[in-house]
């Protein structure tokens, strides 16, 4: 994360890590306040058996990109809304140039940052698909059983 302000959109990725029992390491590393320990981390995140790096910044955002610019790895990007609801950083993140690619999520969408590297992570690791394959059979279980509770609230022109 660009500062330890990030930490509670990022507890929410660190917590979905968690529950999938999938090791992370948690970093504040700003790319523009703290260059040589970025590029350090990026550098060497591969040879530290780090697949899959989720980076999060607000304002300016450099830090996804910078991050990719210096690794092999896949980055997902998580915007933070700290500034004109987050807009700056989703764009200066989404919009890198050809050949460094960062994959980005919504604002402030933690969560999702880290279902998609489990998503990723999955793709070599069997248990951990398992795994995510049961976290998505609860989402499925938890929205049926949410539109069968609807289907019993009454209305005298309510259809089903």
């Amino acid at each position: 994360m660009g500062s330890t302000s990030d930490l509670p959109i990022l507890r929410k990725a660190a917590d979905f890590l968690n529950s999938m029992e999938v090791p992370f390491e948690m970093n504040a590393l700003s790319a523009h306040r703290t260059p040589a320990e970025v590029e350090e981390f990026a550098r060497n995140a591969a040879g530290r058996g780090i697949k899959v790096i989720i980076a999060a910044a607000g304002m300016a955002a450099a830090l996804p990109g910078v991050i990719a610019a210096m690794t092999p790895l896949p980055v997902i990007g998580l915007p933070i809304d700290s500034t004109l609801q987050g807009q700056d950083a989703l764009l200066s993140i989404v919009q890198m140039p050809p050949g460094i690619a960062v994959a980005t999520v919504g604002i402030n969408a933690g969560m999702n940052a880290a279902v998609l590297a489990v998503q990723m992570l999955a793709l070599s690791e069997p248990e951990l698909a398992k795994r995510f394959d049961a976290y998505r059979a609860g989402l499925n279980a938890k929205i049926v059983k949410a539109n069968a509770e609807l289907a019993e609230v009454k209305y005298e022109f309510k259809t089903n």
